[in-house]
């Protein structure tokens, strides 16, 4: 019974808080829609100084060039992020798949070298090991 009306509780806590949740999104996209009109109203009153200025062509070729201009700045920048952040990733899994393997063999070692011929075993994959790696410095220096 106990329990029973601790979930209650928890679920009527859960459900509270969901509602909140809600209802703060819903303020937050009404305030960036807010801004994004205010935004609009700003632009467009620049475009009208700038007309009155130099004239309707001329500003709309401006506007339209500055534009053009900050959006192949944002996508450069999105491009240079998602390269940063593809190399971290795969740094982060090497670095795991390091670890996976060092537990492994160090989980393993005990049973191996408790077998009869173990440490033959054991030799095997670290010459395979030694020799891929002499292949891949060899490959990697371009001498061929």
């Amino acid at each position: 019974m106990l329990v029973r009306s601790l979930t209650s509780m928890v679920a009527g806590e859960m459900s509270i808080a969901a509602r909140r949740l809600r209802l703060i999104a819903m303020l937050y996209a009404a305030a960036a829609l807010l801004g994004l009109v205010a935004v609009g109203f700003l632009v467009f009153a620049a475009y009208i100084l700038a007309s009155a200025r130099w004239g309707n062509v001329a500003a709309a070729v401006g506007f339209g060039a500055a534009f053009a201009v900050l959006s192949l700045a944002t996508v450069v920048t999105l491009r240079i992020w998602a390269r940063q952040r593809a190399r971290r990733l795969r740094q982060r899994q090497r670095a795991n798949a390091d670890m996976v393997a060092g537990k492994v063999v160090l989980t393993l070692l005990p049973a191996l070298l408790a077998r009869p011929g173990g440490v033959r075993a054991l030799a095997l994959p670290f010459m395979a090991l030694a020799g891929y790696a002499i292949y891949q410095e060899n490959f990697q220096s371009g001498d061929n």
